[in-house]
């Protein structure tokens, strides 16, 4: 599938600059066609979906909160909330 995007290109001392419009997307080159042509790439790489080169480990963490703590991760209830009987 292609889509089509609007570029503009301008030139920073040497080095010629392309940035795609309607994502923030920018690459560079030494000539016009060049920089058009590196967009076009970082665009495709952008768009790309992503592939983990090493499977995650899913690991816990414990951690210490003070007795006060009235967090949603928190299953002790703040001294303020408690009720007497």
């Amino acid at each position: 599938m292609t889509h089509d995007f609007s570029a503009v290109v301008w030139q920073e001392g040497p080095w010629f600059v392309a940035q795609c419009l309607e994502v923030d997307v920018a690459s560079q080159g030494e000539t016009e066609e060049e920089a058009l042509s590196n967009l076009r790439e970082a665009l495709e790489l952008h768009f790309e979906a992503p592939r983990a080169t090493v499977t995650p480990r899913v690991r816990t963490v414990q951690v210490d909160l003070d007795a006060g703590y009235c967090g949603a991760v928190s299953t002790r209830k703040c001294d303020f909330m408690r009720t007497t009987t």
